[in-house]
């Protein structure tokens, strides 16, 4: 390799002994260098004793003081290595699970499921949708910009990063202007995707297999869609399923409207309703309006870890209610994507839900996101969607 990796990169030292494989490592661990560098700049981390631990994005304001990207030192951190690992991460999506062949969504970038700690990049056909998470990502993010171009030559960007994260990180990015919406398809059935005007990125690529899985279980069925969002799993259940009646219902009127024209643009008869699913299922347990099949997918609940135990509370309040409604006989589907709640701690609260209600529920699948969201395993963090199927019985 013709440039020099240690040219001109800082160094920053550790207080304790370093183990760990996680790339993330907080700011106690870290001695203040001197001179400190800019939020996100790329710094060399050496140990205790002087060894060398790996090169990161170095943020001094941050929980997060560096996250590891390289873990060999003859290796530079700079355009051609973002490329590289770009270019890896496509090919997984494209040559080992060969999405193409389903779905022109699909997540194209997965944070340190994929070694880019701080960076989520999500395609809808021709539009990219790049999030950042970190400073160091934002401050690179021509070096990323340049990489996407590589794979994808004549794609269209929209890129931001949320108010809390950009707090949290130290930098002001107001996000790109609203672009036009795509129109994607997955397994046959079309969405808009329009990451200015809805939820996250614009669409939920996550859930796909979960939503091809669930139409396979709905032909005649009553379906209700709860916090359905734009409608994939409504729309799903009627254009892919063939569903005989589908309900979707959700609090924001904004997205129920997408959700119509999602619907319209399969030529599938939904019903979307805009309400607060809690009075809503109130009202329908007390006139015995029963489903054959529920789904229930709300919105992340939490992301501060002191928040976990309400979040929980939320969860079964609502489950226990959902259920109420389900035939039996029924089909249960029930999500979370809060990541700080564990698989274990969301199958105890449907355990409790049950046992509340009254009803019994038979585990028949348990899932998650789909294989474009990976996950390492000393990086649990990474793994956030909780998606459980299940029978309901009196």
């Amino acid at each position: 390799m013709n440039r020099d990796p240690h040219a001109e990169v800082p160094t920053v030292r550790l207080k304790n002994a370093w183990k760990s494989t996680h790339p993330w490592i907080f700011q106690r661990l870290v001695d203040k260098p001197a001179q400190r560098p800019k939020p996100g700049a790329i710094v060399d981390v050496l140990g205790v004793d002087g060894d060398w631990i790996g090169r990161g994005f170095y943020n001094g304001h941050s929980r997060i003081a560096v996250r590891i990207l390289e873990a060999d030192r003859n290796i530079p951190v700079d355009a051609a290595w973002f490329a590289r690992k770009i270019a890896e991460a496509v090919s997984l999506r494209r040559d080992v699970l060969k999405l193409d062949e389903v779905s022109d969504a699909w997540r194209v970038v997965h944070s340190e499921g994929d070694g880019l700690s701080g960076l989520v990049v999500d395609r809808y056909g021709d539009l990219l949708v790049v999030e950042f998470f970190s400073a160091g990502m934002f401050r690179h993010r021509e070096w990323i910009f340049d990489a996407l171009r590589a794979q994808f030559p004549s794609c269209r960007f929209y890129s931001f990063a949320e108010e809390h994260v950009q707090k949290q990180e130290s930098f002001d990015y107001r996000g790109s202007d609203p672009v036009p919406p795509a129109v994607i398809t997955e397994y046959g059935v079309k969405f808009r995707a329009d990451p200015a005007g809805a939820h996250k990125t614009g669409f939920f690529a996550d859930q796909r297999e979960n939503r091809e899985w669930l139409s396979r279980q709905v032909a005649g069925k009553r379906v209700l869609d709860l916090c359905c969002n734009t409608g994939g799993f409504g729309v799903y259940a009627k254009a892919k399923g063939g569903a005989e009646e589908v309900v979707g219902i959700d609090i924001d009127q904004d997205v129920i409207d997408i959700a119509r024209g999602n619907a319209k643009l399969n030529g599938a008869q939904v019903k979307f309703v805009q309400a607060d699913i809690f009075p809503w299922l109130r009202d329908a347990g007390n006139r015995g309006d029963f489903f054959d099949v529920v789904i229930l997918d709300p919105a992340k609940m939490t992301r501060d870890r002191e928040q976990v135990i309400p979040a929980l509370k939320k969860y079964l309040d609502m489950n226990k209610l959902a259920l109420s409604v389900v035939k039996p006989g029924g089909l249960f589907a029930t999500f979370s994507c809060t990541g700080l709640v564990s698989e274990d701690q969301f199958l105890d609260m449907l355990r409790r839900a049950a046992f509340y209600s009254g009803r019994t529920v038979q585990v028949l699948k348990v899932a998650g996101a789909g294989a474009d969201h990976p996950w390492l395993a000393q990086v649990p963090e990474s793994r956030y969607l909780k998606a459980v199927f299940c029978r309901v019985l009196d």
